[in-house]
């Protein structure tokens, strides 16, 4: 899926996508843990599933080493879900561990999540993220 670099950021950030997520779509490395969290959310958006993969650690129970199923996984996902809204709730920075809470609004309903992302070799990562509620509508 393709938006103009002109159009409002997917991560509703209120910039314009090509002020927010699209310098780290195009493979600038997010300063911190609260870039990429956001950054991720448009890549689900925008169904850019190699950025995906690239930004979660292998330690992450979804990683995938047969990575044209995970591709596919992620492009399903992707597919099928509306991404209506991000609203980061905390953000927890460290040296080479942070912290992101965040509802996401989507079309079945809003998601909240702790996440963690370590940095390794000056790279944010997605480790894991444990749910903190999900409201079905």
């Amino acid at each position: 899926m393709k938006i103009s670099p002109n159009s409002p950021c997917p991560c509703h950030s209120g910039e314009k996508y090509k002020k927010c997520c699209l310098p780290y779509h195009k493979e600038i490395l997010p300063s911190n843990a609260k870039k990429l969290m956001r950054s991720r959310y448009s890549a689900f958006a925008l169904r850019l599933c190699d950025y995906i993969m690239t930004t979660t650690h292998p330690n992450n129970p979804d990683y995938n080493e047969d990575k044209e199923r995970w591709r596919e996984s992620i492009l399903e996902f992707s597919q099928n879900t509306q991404f209506l809204g991000l609203r980061i709730l905390e953000f927890i920075d460290g040296e080479d561990e942070a912290f992101v809470s965040f509802e996401a609004r989507l079309d079945g309903g809003i998601l909240k999540e702790k996440s963690r992302f370590l940095k390794v070799e000056g790279k944010w990562l997605y480790i894991n993220g444990v749910f903190t509620s999900v409201d079905h509508r």
